[in-house]
């Protein structure tokens, strides 16, 4: 495992990187550069100009020409050339005009400023500064104020990393519920009593707090089991209790069936009896109340037994829905936590980055700014981007862009999405 690792800095091309020569035969202007351009004899004429960004730069008697990789000696050949063909015309303090030509020999360009470097990363005050030859990447993090990742924050860290580690904590409590929930709720939609506890990812907080939430979610997992298979036997016991009352009904059904036909049968018996003249009017009247009261029993009793088949169908619809009710709200509320727990993984990481920070600005107070950053510097180079590692003694060319990184020890914020199991 490494020792340590580089916040902020990708892995930088290593390059082999010499002596930077600036002097007037070797170095090749850029935009941004200063020139100076004067003549002895005319000192009126003196100028500074800027090589634009389209590598163009503006001088008198000679307009616009292009500068770009030109080193100062072609420069000033170059521009030599132009003004050895040009006559300069001049106003006397009396208002004569006089023309006179220019000598080659009289003729000077030099650099007056390199185009600025940039120093970018944990600099107290990151941003632009002057070239000047030979400066160090040293020189340039002093004048950008020194290396200070303190600019970006305005409060304590070590109160801060207080409370971020607190909540980390918490937070981590939260996944190792979230996880035990799912593994709970994965048994029981297996049907099983216990959960797989060599699942479970591996958490910072102590055993002991884990070992509790699991043990809490395993005799939840016993309760669920236990009150499905309640809710399974009251159904199966209703259903048993509503066939024996359609039974007795159907008993009693077929006993007050053969009533309504023996009362029929005696109210016909009494109607020939009544016309024969054998028997009064009331004997016949009560045969009728006879047979309307045993019809009225045998018509109750068939209602009843319907009513009862009705409410068996129901008690059976809900025993077949059971599984598939259970199944669809265990699903839904997997669902449901796993949305939870990749929100709390990514509460995770932000906290476990603020205190990677929070961390790496503490060991700065308490160890001071001597600890060496990481240094990378961007330059162009023969036309071409290049990217190299560098110390502090690194000398800089115009142009450099500077990155300066504080290095730190690996943080202490484990992954949520570590791989690693234990059994609690």
């Amino acid at each position: 495992m490494k020792n340590w690792k580089y916040l902020g800095v990708a892995l930088p091309i290593l390059l082999n990187t010499t002596g930077l020569s600036l002097a007037a035969d070797s170095y090749r202007l850029q935009p941004g550069d200063a020139v100076d351009f004067s003549a002895a004899s005319a000192p009126d004429i003196k100028t500074r100009v800027v090589v634009n960004i389209d590598g163009q730069i503006s001088l008198p008697l000679t307009g616009e020409f292009n500068a770009q990789g030109l080193t100062i000696s072609e420069l000033q050949s170059k521009v030599r050339g132009e003004i050895s063909a040009k006559v300069l015309r001049r106003r006397t303090s009396d208002g004569r005009q006089l023309s006179e030509m220019l000598a080659p020999e009289e003729i000077s360009v030099t650099i007056a400023e390199y185009r600025p470097i940039y120093v970018n990363g944990d600099v107290s005050q990151p941003g632009q500064q002057v070239f000047r030859p030979g400066m160090t990447v040293r020189q340039a993090i002093t004048l950008a104020g020194g290396v200070d990742v303190m600019r970006f924050r305005a409060q304590n860290p070590l109160l801060e990393e207080a409370d971020f580690r607190a909540d980390y904590e918490a937070q981590w409590t939260i996944f190792a519920s979230q996880q035990a929930k799912i593994l709970r709720l994965k048994a029981e939609l297996d049907g099983k009593d216990k959960i797989d506890r060599a699942q479970l990812l591996k958490t910072p907080i102590s055993e002991q707090k884990a070992k509790a939430i699991v043990d809490l979610e395993e005799d939840q997992l016993k309760t669920r089991n236990s009150l499905h298979q309640t809710q399974r036997e009251y159904l199966q016991a209703a259903i048993a209790s509503q066939n024996n009352r359609i039974n007795t009904l159907l008993q009693q059904e077929e006993k007050e069936n053969l009533g309504v036909q023996a009362d029929t049968e005696e109210l016909d018996r009494v109607k020939e009896l009544f016309g024969r003249q054998t028997l009064p009017i009331t004997r016949v009247i009560e045969a009728r109340r006879t047979i309307l009261l045993s019809s009225t029993r045998y018509l109750q009793t068939v209602a009843q037994r319907g009513v009862s088949e009705r409410d068996r169908v129901d008690l059976e619809a809900q025993l077949n829905k059971l599984p598939d009710e259970r199944r669809e709200s265990i699903l839904a509320e997997i669902r449901n936590t796993e949305t939870e727990m990749a929100e709390t993984r990514g509460k995770l990481q932000a906290l476990g980055d603020k205190l990677i920070y929070t961390g790496l600005v503490r060991s700065q107070l308490v160890r001071g700014n001597n600890s060496e950053p990481s240094i990378r510097i961007h330059r162009k180079k023969d036309g071409r981007s290049v990217d190299l590692t560098a110390t502090q003694d690194e000398e800089l060319a115009p142009g450099d862009v500077v990155d300066v990184a504080l290095q730190m020890p690996e943080g202490s914020a484990p992954s949520p999405q570590s791989d690693e199991r234990r059994s609690q």
